[in-house]
């Protein structure tokens, strides 16, 4: 999206639940955004977070946050949307389709009719329908509507490798693709650390990386969010954290590979659907999603997850 040199940075949040609230938070202190608007349609939490977030500006940048109207979108870089139902204890993803694309209808076309040259960036459950459903909604070309997919689940399978082996989280390199939820995979074949694959990795630096090693790191990942919300009803920090770094990869053009869930055609016979493959983010949304060199068993289970996804968005009226 072009802007002049003076244009403010606008980022619009729709949805000032725990994950917008914390995304806000955290992007007030990047320093990243001139202006934060906050869209929700319970105004009173709105207008108290905003409060609260400008009672922060005096220790931090100087950035304008106010409460604003799908019209406060236009000129929007990005619109990270968070709005909607949240995942309750004992409920998956999946659950929660139906109710949150009824929410989407009164949102994604609002949005996009005020800024059809934005970057939509979803965040609410379950992501990869919710982002087919916003690409179908909008009319906006599919390469700027983005769900943060497994962003999530691959920081956090980085950081159990990173306690596993005893390194820093940032010197693993590891991915999870395919759904933000139950089925999605583990790309063990290309896990590595300073360009050694994990067994390698192991075996001279006297850990121990089998089978069962694996089996437990991943359930541990899969289920994160399960485990968390029966302690504490919600997650909000790491997610938060994920959309913040999504945004400056899309405001300074870095040109980043995430694992974002965007629109798929033809990946391993797998068309016509949103899931997480690792992409190249840069100003204009996805940039090119990348082919991974996967085997057969995740190949397998990729497209497996892909049909789980199919068959809920076969089912959702959008």
């Amino acid at each position: 999206m072009a802007e002049s040199s003076n244009q403010p940075t606008r980022i619009a949040i729709v949805g000032a639940g725990n994950v917008g609230s914390t995304f806000a938070y955290a992007l007030m202190l990047s320093g990243l955004a001139s202006e934060i608007v906050m869209i929700d349609n319970n105004l009173s939490k709105a207008e108290g977070e905003v409060m609260d977030l400008n009672h922060s500006v005096p220790m931090t940048s100087p950035t304008q946050i106010w409460v604003g109207d799908f019209k406060d979108c236009a000129g929007a870089v990005v619109t990270v949307i968070t709005a909607g139902s949240a995942q309750k204890p004992g409920e998956t993803r999946l659950d929660l389709v139906q109710c949150n694309a009824n929410i989407f209808k009164q949102i994604i076309p609002e949005v996009a009719r005020h800024n059809p040259e934005g970057i939509i960036l979803i965040a609410t459950n379950p992501v990869d329908v919710l982002t087919y459903a916003a690409i179908r909604m909008s009319g906006l070309s599919s390469h700027r509507v983005i769900g943060s997919g497994t962003i999530l689940d691959t920081a956090r399978f980085r950081y159990l490798l990173s306690q596993h082996l005893g390194v820093d989280p940032r010197s693993v390199h590891a991915f999870i693709i395919g759904e933000h939820g139950d089925s999605e995979v583990p790309v063990w074949s290309l896990a590595n650390v300073a360009g050694m694959h994990l067994p390698d990795f192991c075996r001279l630096n006297g850990r121990v990386c089998g089978e069962e090693d694996r089996k437990e790191i991943f359930t541990q990942t899969r289920d994160a969010a399960y485990r968390i919300i029966e302690r504490k009803g919600s997650t909000y920090y790491a997610i938060g954290a994920s959309l913040l770094r999504l945004v400056e990869a899309i405001l300074r053009n870095q040109n980043t590979v995430f694992s974002i869930s965007s629109y798929i055609e033809n990946y391993y016979g797998i068309s016509d659907v949103c899931l997480s493959i690792p992409s190249i983010v840069d100003r204009g949304g996805v940039e090119k999603v990348i082919m991974l060199d996967l085997n057969q068993r995740e190949i397998d289970g990729l497209r497996g997850s892909a049909e789980v996804l199919k068959n809920i968005i076969s089912q959702v009226k959008f």
